[in-house]
């Protein structure tokens, strides 16, 4: 079990990773607004499922 939350943890963490830097190019390039404003939203829900991922991972790891 601990496995598997070690795992989904990395995963979300790496989605995290790309959507930021997905937004951040947009920005960058100055691209429209509303894609990055979707970017950062999608980027605020990935970092919340990773937290409650890596809490359940340490919950379930005792």
């Amino acid at each position: 079990m601990s496995t598997l939350f070690t795992i989904l943890a990395i995963a979300f963490m790496i989605a995290v990773a790309i959507v930021l830097i997905m937004g951040l190019r947009n920005m960058m390039v100055g691209g429209p607004g509303n894609t990055s404003q979707k970017l950062m939203r999608a980027r605020v829900m990935l970092q919340a499922i990773a937290v409650a991922v890596i809490v359940g991972a340490i919950y379930f790891s005792r």
